[in-house]
């Protein structure tokens, strides 16, 4: 399935085509002259882009989740939030590494991690790791082999030698915004960076909204933009909105990462900018809707990494905007055997023409390439994995400035043994009124739209909402949906939801250095603002609970949403029973099998494959006596009508357990049977409808069912496994009798 968009998504005038050679490139145009010549003289000629190609992905280095810093062989290599990267004309990737390592590293065409400058967290010129960064994040490189990277934290363009030596070519170290000598010059949290033929850089000045130019000479000016906006024409009065990348190519032309417009630029040398793509407004699942990663090809091909769903997407010449990889385009719902990107922050074109992507959230490099009969993406050489323990989030006592693997599920016996909660005080316990898995609809009238993807913890409207572990904000736009219900704010593996980022119940900023409040033109508040790089501690303010009475917590260690129970919350305990009201059986067609009440079900031999559907719910200590939660775990056996099990079910087959959600909202149709949903999105009662013949566990989401053709005609059980998370299980109404016909 290919998602593409034409014409409503406001595709405007074709990409300016690449001189060749420019090939390798991310985040920026590349000048390789040599290689040009070089290539002209063999007669070798790059293949050219095709729009929609089939992809094969494969790890390059790192490990999927699991955070860290470590040198060596691919597999061993572990990053923090690797989320700028170039190629050099010799094959070797840099990785801009920040979180809490903040360092340069390179990968080798073998595979070999290594650090190539930076270390500690810090502003510091100097040679490998006597230099200090702050959040480094998007780089270009030039001829030479220079790197230039914009080292967000501290609101400056660095430059690193091909010998690791470090410089400040733009910026002062603090925020601001200011043209003039390279010195003098301010920016603004810049995370992207690009450089031409000539050795001009251009910088996606990201938190002063304004496309910028620092001259061979150093001398910085501004191009275009002024206060965050959405407005095409001349560049004076243009304007941006959290711009993060920015792509050069050999015409004169800038290419812009619109990130929180949901949009694609385009800066032509005369000053005007334009629209290249942008999602339609009452698009709900929009193709492109967060841009970060940008690169070009030598035939004016556009790829874009897209951080909301994790998609790569492609732009060509004639206009075209097209899925490349993503749920929707090449990962069908419920596929539980392709890698999808989280936060496919980078891109980079390799000289085959395939892409390497760096993915922030899953601390990985990855190579998608064309998928050429059934063989997949080709590797840098396998090395043993590291053996870490997993972790959880950093708890109060620990030091944010160490680097901490994380494994993907972690286990409850590496998490610190007591948690906070999100208010004041934090050592004690509170209501838990939602759990991860259980089926939320939409305002729109659709009961089941997604999964619940966290833990409900309940609160009066306008108490602070207080961080729950020591992180540091990856995404350069963490939070959304200002004054709605659903507003919410991501740092790093936790999100909260459901709260006033930032701001008191009448929108007084609670840190003025951490959020910045952005007026409209009525001076009214519109919006608030949380830069990439800032660092929250245990029982800092990041708001104030809205009208939904609740703070959401999401847990997603390296992209991966887990159960937030895993997280030993102070004081929780839950010694209640989950409870089962009913248990049914529905055709292919999702129509019920017909039960009389005190009688079998009567199955067809031929009636199946056949859903067994469970209507159940829980509760924890100290809940409301309305109030219903979701089970951690359900499945199924089939006994014969003594009790024995028969076999292949000598076990309950769990096939529904809330440890990893599935990365698809889709899924939920799996998990749940129609007719489920809760009274907040519009349904009569809140009810969970589990569909336990389908799989929905361990990141899987695939449909199933219950084939009776091989019994014997007789009677049987039907005995269904309901289970909370602590390990409670239902022991009441947990049996169907049937008789098979």
């Amino acid at each position: 399935m290919n998602g593409k968009y034409r014409k409503p998504l406001l595709i405007a005038a074709a990409i300016g085509v690449l001189a060749a050679g420019a090939i390798w490139i991310a985040l920026q145009a590349i000048h390789q002259p040599a290689m040009r010549k070089v290539a002209a003289m063999a007669g070798i000629k790059p293949r050219p882009t095709v729009l929609g190609w089939p992809v094969s992905i494969g790890t390059v280095a790192g490990a999927s989740g699991s955070a860290g810093m470590a040198d060596g062989a691919a597999a061993q290599a572990r990053f923090s939030d690797p989320f700028g990267l170039v190629i050099d004309r010799d094959g070797n990737a840099y990785v801009a590494d920040a979180g809490d390592n903040n360092r340069i590293r390179k990968i080798t065409p073998e595979g070999v991690v290594s650090t190539l400058a930076g270390g500690s967290e810090g502003f510091a010129d100097g040679t490998g790791a006597a230099a200090a960064f702050h959040t480094p994040s998007g780089m270009a490189i030039d001829g030479a082999g220079n790197l230039f990277v914009a080292d967000t934290g501290n609101n400056a363009i660095r430059k690193i030698t091909p010998y690791g030596v470090v410089s400040t070519i733009g910026g002062s170290g603090v925020a601001g915004y200011r043209d003039g000598k390279a010195g003098e010059a301010q920016f603004n949290g810049p995370v992207g960076v690009a450089v031409d033929q000539a050795g001009a850089l251009y910088v996606a000045d990201t938190y002063n909204d304004r496309i910028r130019k620092i001259a061979p000479d150093g001398t910085v000016s501004t191009l275009a933009g002024g206060a965050p906006g959405y407005v095409d024409g001349a560049a004076d009065a243009a304007r941006f909105d959290t711009p993060t990348s920015v792509v050069a190519d050999a015409r004169g032309n800038l290419y812009v990462a619109d990130t929180s417009n949901g949009a694609l630029r385009k800066l032509a040398p005369d000053g005007q900018v334009s629209t290249l793509a942008i999602a339609p407004e009452d698009a709900d699942k929009p193709l492109l809707r967060r841009p970060v990663g940008l690169a070009l090809t030598h035939d004016g091909f556009l790829y874009v990494g897209d951080i909301w769903r994790g998609r790569i997407l492609q732009v060509s010449p004639d206009g075209s905007l097209r899925g490349l990889t993503g749920i929707g385009v090449d990962i069908e719902i419920g596929d539980h055997k392709a890698l999808r990107f989280s936060r496919p922050s980078a891109i980079a074109v390799d000289r085959e023409g395939a892409l390497y992507v760096a993915d922030a959230v899953k601390r990985t490099v990855h190579r998608v390439a064309p998928l050429r009969d059934g063989a997949t993406a080709v590797l840098a050489p396998k090395a043993p994995a590291l053996v870490a323990a997993a972790t959880a989030p950093v708890p109060a006592t620990a030091s944010a400035s160490q680097p901490v693997a994380a494994a993907v599920s972690p286990a409850p016996a590496a998490a610190p043994a007591r948690f906070p909660w999100p208010f004041k005080p934090q050592d004690q316990r509170r209501e838990v009124v939602g759990t991860i898995g259980e089926v939320r609809g939409s305002y729109g009238g659709e009961s089941r739209h997604h999964f619940h993807s966290g833990l409900d913890v309940q609160a009066d409207m306008g108490v602070p909402v207080l961080a729950v572990a020591d992180e540091k904000v990856s995404s350069p736009a963490p939070n959304w949906a200002f004054g709605e219900v659903g507003e919410g704010m991501s740092v790093d593996s936790m999100a909260y939801i459901h709260m006033r980022v930032g701001r008191t119940v009448k929108d007084a900023p609670l840190d003025p250095t951490r959020f910045i409040m952005l007026a409209d033109d009525k001076g009214k508040a519109a919006r608030m603002r949380v830069k990439r790089g800032t660092r929250f501690h245990v029982g800092d303010a990041l708001g104030t609970v809205n009208r939904m009475f609740h703070v959401h917590l999401v847990y997603q260690p390296g992209g991966a949403e887990a159960n937030p129970l895993i997280l030993p919350f102070t004081g929780f305990s839950d010694q209640v029973a989950p409870r089962i009201d009913k248990i049914g059986l529905v055709d292919a067609a999702g129509t019920a099998l017909a039960r009389k009440p005190g009688k079998r079900v009567l199955v067809a031999r031929g009636a199946g494959p056949l859903g067994i559907v469970v209507d159940a719910y829980d509760q924890a200590d100290g809940n409301a006596a309305r109030r219903k939660l979701g089970l951690y775990k359900v499945g199924y056996q089939v006994l014969r009508a003594d009790g024995t099990p028969l076999a292949g079910f000598e076990q309950p087959l769990i096939n529904i357990e809330f440890n990893k959600l599935p990365p698809d909202p889709e899924s939920v149709k799996l998990a749940y049977a129609d007719n489920s949903g809760i009274t907040v999105y519009g349904s009569a009662t809140t009810r969970f409808l589990y569909v336990v013949t389908n799989t929905v566990r361990d990141g899987v989401a695939k449909t199933g069912g219950w084939d009776p053709a091989a019994l014997a005609p007789g009677d049987y059980l039907i005995r269904i496994f309901a289970a909370d998370y602590v390990g409670n299980e239902a022991l009441n109404g947990r049996d169907l009798p049937i008789t098979v016909e």
